[in-house]
């Protein structure tokens, strides 16, 4: 294969302005969103017990972990711009890779963009007048619009902005933590820690299998950062580091704040918390710290999760825009998709074009299925990249980068567990799955023509 795949001359316009702290700011910004404040009530519902629920945060996070390890090894050894594309186009036919890039530009990052700008301007109600603004839809689409020209800028500024918005997001969750773990009365520490309710078949019931994909959901995102490798200094050393330290530092305070809402409200009233079943009710994190600090807890967990929304937004923005780049360089997208302003050194119309197409999701409020629909898709091409590095390996190419320790069984077990849950989803789902698969289908003709 061509040793320059993924690393046009068009490339060469990048500037590798972000180094380790960014880096650790994209994996850790861009996985943090909303689910950390809305998912336990879901897994609650889905769980069954505070054990099994605690329990399906640290199967996703295990998961999520090799299939980190995994995109650590491709990033170190293609660490440009376009991350999961050039991983696909590396060890697959074209066509795999043209399939992931037309589902990840076209519907999945405008989807997810557009998900965390609603969210953002929803919450953002509970300190602010969103009316008074022009109501949510177009605070929504201002918050797109907001960030893809920020980003339209030097990629240090869009990188300096997720670091700033990524420090401010854990310090809320923390202090939110640290005000329940304080406030939290002995008995409430006792029954976090108690076995009642629990019981092992809870653990290999379809409920548990269904709550692990909602954590799964809530840290998505570890394999953004490696979109962006191609601006990141020293990509074949930082790319594997900060993925792996990045998701270190997310399941910490996935856990953390998770034993922080069953320890400052009571089981039921995480499990009737805001979610599709009890779309009126409060957040899991809102229930939890509110009982400590009255009314004003509404006012610090909205402003709380409207940050973290807007980092999440931020981090997806600045590397979702690579994938098309990448693709343009290697002509499997329209030229004007490779463009790099000669001043910030950024693909501008790529930026622009995803800004429009989220914009449109916000304003119309047609991302929520989308994201549903996109979340089983997008772990075909993660099983996919990672079973690539069987291929790769094979192939015998020197390589001095990082290399996955107890090679094969981490990235066969990753395999093997995308491919259980993408049985899960289908069972739990069929419809939903269907239709995913069908978007990925409608790139073949566009793909041949």
């Amino acid at each position: 294969m061509d040793a320059n795949l993924g690393k046009s001359g068009s490339e060469a316009s990048l500037h590798q302005g972000l180094g380790f702290r960014e880096a650790v700011s994209l994996v850790v910004g861009t996985i943090i969103g909303t689910g950390i404040f809305l998912k336990a009530a879901v897994m609650a519902q889905l769980a069954g017990s505070i054990p099994a629920v605690l329990a399906a945060w640290v199967v996703a996070a295990i998961l999520s972990l090799t299939g980190a390890l995994c995109y650590a090894e491709l990033g170190s050894r293609f660490p440009h711009a376009g991350g999961e594309y050039v991983f696909l186009r590396k060890a697959w036919p074209e066509l795999v890779a043209f399939l992931y890039g037309w589902t990840r530009f076209w519907i999945g990052s405008p989807a997810a963009i557009a998900a965390y700008a609603v969210g953002a301007a929803t919450f953002a109600g509970g300190f602010l007048n969103v009316n008074f603004l022009g109501g949510r839809a177009v605070v929504a689409v201002s918050l797109v619009w907001f960030f893809t020209i920020i980003n339209c800028f030097k990629v240090q500024l869009g990188g300096g902005v997720q670091s700033g918005l990524t420090a401010l997001k854990v310090l809320l969750i923390a202090g939110l933590a640290s005000v329940i773990f304080i406030n939290a009365p002995r008995d409430h520490w006792a029954r976090l820690f108690s076995a009642s309710g629990f019981s092992a078949a809870q653990l290999a019931s379809p409920g548990f299998g269904a709550a692990v994909l909602a954590a799964l959901w809530a840290f998505d995102g570890w394999n953004n950062m490696p979109m962006a490798a191609g601006e990141i200094r020293d990509g074949q050393r930082n790319v594997p580091r900060a993925l792996i330290a990045g998701l270190a530092v997310v399941t910490i305070m996935y856990m953390t704040a998770n034993i922080a809402w069953f320890c400052g409200a009571s089981f039921d009233e995480i499990a009737t918390a805001s979610s599709k079943r009890y779309p009126d009710a409060l957040p899991a994190a809102t229930k939890a710290v509110q009982r400590f600090t009255g009314q004003h807890g509404i006012a610090v967990v909205s402003f709380a999760f409207v940050m973290s929304a807007l980092g999440a937004m931020n981090g997806s923005i600045l590397t979702s825009a690579r994938v098309p780049y990448a693709m343009a360089c290697d002509g499997l997208f329209p030229k004007r998709f490779a463009r790099v302003h000669p001043v910030s050194q950024v693909p501008v119309t790529a930026l622009l074009i995803q800004g429009g197409c989220a914009s449109i999701l916000a304003a119309t409020g047609t991302f929520d299925q989308l994201t549903d629909y996109v979340v089983f898709s997008s772990w075909i091409f993660y099983a996919l990249a990672a079973a690539g590095l069987f291929k790769l390996r094979r192939s015998g190419a020197q390589f001095t980068g990082y290399h996955i320790r107890y090679y094969p069984m981490i990235p066969l077990c990753f395999v093997i567990m995308a491919v259980w849950l993408m049985a899960q989803a289908v069972q739990s789902d069929p419809v939903a799955c269907a239709i995913g698969a069908g978007l990925i289908a409608l790139g073949i003709p566009v793909y041949y023509y």
